[in-house]
């Protein structure tokens, strides 16, 4: 019975030592996915900082943008309202801008005069300019 108790013990003995060994050889390939998964959290990190950074980035420019957009908002603001301003200073210009499409288009005198309210010397005057230039 001691042989028989001995053998047991020995038995136990193999068998947790095989244990200890299988779960030392299970505790490394562990370790390996640990340190395989610190890396990836490390590179996540660094890709993390990186869009933060190229995010911020982003961010300034479009503050930049938007300022500009409203810098020149502001300017045409300002230009129709000197376009408002001029065309209603000179009434007489936007006769003789339709006068010179009038003639132009090959209008005669007359309708000149009547369309546009001008002296008949003045519309010859236009036609006799537009003929020489063309």
């Amino acid at each position: 019975m001691e042989n028989e108790l001995l053998i047991a013990a020995l038995f136990y003995a193999t068998a947790c030592l095989g244990l200890v060994l299988y779960l030392l050889k299970q505790s490394g390939k562990q370790r390996k996915k640990l340190d395989a998964l610190a890396t990836l959290v490390k590179d996540s990190q660094k890709q993390r900082d990186t869009l933060k950074r190229e995010l911020d980035e982003l961010r300034k420019g479009t503050i930049g943008v938007g300022r500009r957009v409203i810098d020149l908002e502001k300017k045409l603001k300002q230009n129709e309202a000197r376009i408002d301003e001029a065309a209603q200073e000179e009434p007489q210009s936007r006769l003789y801008t339709r006068a010179m499409k009038m003639v132009a288009l090959g209008a005669d005198v007359q309708e000149i005069v009547q369309e546009c309210e001008l002296p008949r010397a003045e519309a010859e005057l236009l036609i006799r300019l537009h003929s020489k230039s063309a």
